[in-house]
């Protein structure tokens, strides 16, 4: 009867620890965090670049982006990409030959091509919480700009360096297909040519300025 009752409590023993283990937290099909699926994403993506033209007006300003990216992961949180995005953009023109009443013409055209990479870091690593992956990116790369032949100042947006700070979201509506949300603060540096520095446009400006514009994005992305 002892033996019995000693091999009774060792097999009581093993029992209990495992299912006070099972017990803690959530079961699995009522967990609000569930597996990010694992591979590479494609996101298909569009935007309004809020700019404000810079101190004398003439850098790009508001309009519609939109584009693609591409991202791998190097690490449960941590991902790498590529994208290339297409700004429908504006800007004034400034003219330092003319009357002060009538310096300021525009706007126009001045749509930006944005060919960039970014690294992103997972906030909640390779999991999601209700669907919600939140993230924060840095982004750079370099900006081309139009041409815009109505401007005779001298001034030429051309192409710049930049880099954005981003935060924001994805959502995911099944394993691999998910909503993106994200705001960006985009840093680039306008230059002027040598007119809009003697006081003949509506601000006497230093020869460039960092410029920092808000960017909004929204996409629907796929793992692969």
């Amino acid at each position: 009867m002892t033996r019995r009752a000693l091999e009774a409590l060792s097999a009581l023993a093993l029992v209990c620890p495992m299912t006070a283990v099972a017990q803690v937290g959530h079961p699995p099909q009522s967990s609000p965090y569930h597996d990010i699926h694992k591979g590479s994403s494609i996101t298909f993506i569009g935007g309004y670049f809020m700019g404000n033209g810079g101190r004398a007006g003439v850098g790009p300003r508001d309009g519609y982006t939109f584009g693609a990216r591409f991202d791998f992961h190097a690490a449960r949180p941590l991902e790498f990409g590529l994208g290339v995005e297409y700004g429908a953009l504006q800007r004034n023109i400034v003219d330092p030959t003319q009357p002060p009443g009538e310096r300021v013409s525009g706007p126009v055209d001045q749509n930006v091509t944005f060919i960039e990479g970014l690294v992103t870091f997972n906030i909640t690593g390779g999991k999601t919480w209700h669907g919600l992956a939140p993230f924060v990116s840095l982004i750079g790369g370099a900006a081309i700009g139009s041409s815009t032949p109505a401007d005779r100042s001298g001034y030429n947006f051309g192409t710049k360096g930049f880099f954005a700070p981003t935060a924001g979201f994805r959502f995911f509506l099944g394993d691999r297909l998910h909503l993106r949300g994200e705001v960006r603060g985009n840093f680039w540096k306008l230059s002027y040519p040598p007119s809009f520095g003697a006081g003949t446009v509506p601000v006497t400006l230093d020869a460039s300025e960092w410029n920092l514009s808000p960017w909004f994005g929204f996409g629907l992305g796929f793992i692969l």
